[in-house]
């Protein structure tokens, strides 16, 4: 089975951040080592609204060159009609079960990014593969569908 990682927005801020930092540093070597193992890395729409919105907030020219440099070499993840309104249907059951992902007025870009890899396309023919979420948060997202810290990801 293979294996498609979707980066959340922590994840792809720290990846995409041209500082050069320990953490930075070894959030690339983390990601160069999935690609290098074959691994399908992905940038959902989601994540990057959440991340170049900050970067334009903040005038991060270099920033969003990097982001921009990144999404040529990973694969990218529109939102569909499809993943937005699975992504209301875990807004509302997570304020049902009295378990907010976030505040009732705000966007809740979780539950979008959960519901984009619920409905990650799975085309007919093709070996079936895992979906996973590599996040700085698992708490949220692991409510909806399959998400692990990114470090506990390991290329084989």
């Amino acid at each position: 089975m293979s294996l498609i990682v979707l980066l959340d927005a922590g994840l792809l801020g720290l990846v995409s951040n041209p500082r050069a930092t320990s953490e930075t540093q070894y959030c690339r070597q983390w990601l160069r080592g999935l690609l290098a193992d074959g691994v399908r890395v992905v940038i959902p729409e989601i994540t990057d609204y959440e991340v170049r919105r900050e970067l334009l907030r903040l005038n991060k020219t270099r920033g969003l060159a990097s982001l921009d440099r990144l999404q040529q070499t990973l694969d990218y993840l529109p939102i569909t009609t499809a993943a937005m309104r699975l992504a209301a249907g875990f807004w509302s059951q997570a304020r049902q079960q009295g378990q907010p992902t976030a505040d009732n007025k705000a966007l809740d870009a979780d539950v979008i990014l959960a519901a984009q890899a619920v409905t990650f396309p799975q085309p007919p023919g093709i070996p079936p593969y895992t979906v996973l979420i590599a996040t700085t948060n698992v708490g949220h997202l692991s409510r909806f569908t399959a998400a692990r810290e990114w470090h506990e990801i390991i290329p084989s």
